[in-house]
Parts: C-alpha cells; structure tokens; sequence
C-alpha cells in the first residue's frame, strides 16, 4: 500500500449518466468500468459570491401544487421533510422525471444511507420512465452510498455526487438538479465518524 497524499477522485463526465458509482467512483451496476476524460477531486473550493446569480428565477417543476404553493428558486436549496413512508423519494423521482422531459437538464440522485431495495427500486423506475436508458442518452446520474457502507463513506459520498454535479454546470453550462436522500443520515454518518474518532461533541461538535 503506497500513501499518494491525494484526496478521492472520481471520474466526470457524460459518461456517469445512466450510470451508479459508489462513494470513490466504481461503477456498481455491473455495466463495465467508466472511461471518462476527466478525474475531479471531491474536496474543492465553493464558488465566489461575486460569480452567482442576483436574479431569482423560478424553476418550473410541472407538478402544480409545487409550483403554485411554494415555487422552488433556481440555485436554491430545498428541504423535503415528512415521515417515513410518505412519499419524499417519489416527490423526487417526479421532479427528475420532469425536469428531464421539459428542461432537458441533468439530474445527480446522492442516495446516502439508502436501503439497497429503495436504490434497486429508484434505478429500475428510472429505466421504465425512461430518465436511465442502457443504450440510449440517460439524463441523471447515480451515486450510492448505502446503509451496509462504513460511516465514512456514507459521509463522504454527497461529495462524490456534488463533484459530478459541479462538473455539468461548470463545464458544460448545464442546468443540473443534485438530490441528496437523505440528508439526515449524512449527518448521522458524520456523528458516527466522530464517534469512532473519539471526539468530545461539547468540545469540537460532531463534524
């Protein structure tokens, strides 16, 4: 084992659509490896203020009580909370589906602590919706880190799916949706890493 003192990087690219990569970019669909281009680092700099949009514009959904009720902001952040079994995960894949039938843009599903029957369930739908197609041009990318991973893959997985995500906005000017489900368990995986690092919550918090 050789130390590289290199972060993570995953590959980029046109080539991740329709495709599920786990937390340090390995292909888990059993469609071969990825060749892409290009290998981004998870860990980079947020953008400047001064480069971000001051006008809001509102972002068309399709589904009418979203978009009449609490319209979603473009380059915003939205939260979806309820309880289990209600219907966030499905709220979601109406939105990717829409998104990518009316906008033509791309979609990047961050499954963190998903079970592996939600994420086998999501993958399929997408297929039958036509989102993900095998042969064809695919609008979303997959990216899982699942409830069996260690904590810290599961903490660092969002990354995996935000570098994917940042790539199609900053070097291909797309339009991209980056869903995260579920961001409790992101945090729970960083209490858990915490944990096992030994750290005093009172004194440095759980991140």
């Amino acid at each position: 084992v050789v130390d590289t003192g290199s972060p993570i990087k995953i590959p980029v690219g046109p080539e991740c659509l329709g495709r599920i990569i786990n937390v340090i970019g390995e292909p888990i669909d059993e469609r071969g490896p990825i060749k892409t281009k290009k290998s981004y680092p998870i860990h980079a700099e947020a953008p400047e203020f001064v480069d971000q949009s001051t006008v809001p514009e509102v972002l068309e959904t399709g589904i009418k009580v979203v978009d009449l009720l609490a319209p979603y902001a473009k380059g915003g952040k939205i939260g979806l909370f309820g309880g289990a079994g209600v219907g966030k995960t499905v709220l979601i894949q109406e939105l990717i589906n829409n998104i990518a039938k009316a906008h033509g843009g791309y979609s990047v599903f961050c499954g963190v602590g998903e079970r592996t029957r939600e994420g086998n369930d999501l993958y399929h739908e997408m297929i039958q919706t036509g989102v993900i197609q095998l042969e064809g041009k695919s609008k979303a990318a997959l990216v899982f880190g699942q409830m069996n991973e260690p904590p810290g893959a599961r903490a660092r997985v969002a990354l995996t799916g935000l570098t994917i995500a940042e790539y199609f906005r900053d070097e291909e000017g797309q339009d991209v949706l980056l869903f995260i489900d579920n961001i409790f368990r992101f945090t729970q995986a960083g209490s858990e890493v915490s944990a096992l690092l030994g750290r005093i919550p009172s004194a440095v918090g759980y991140q």
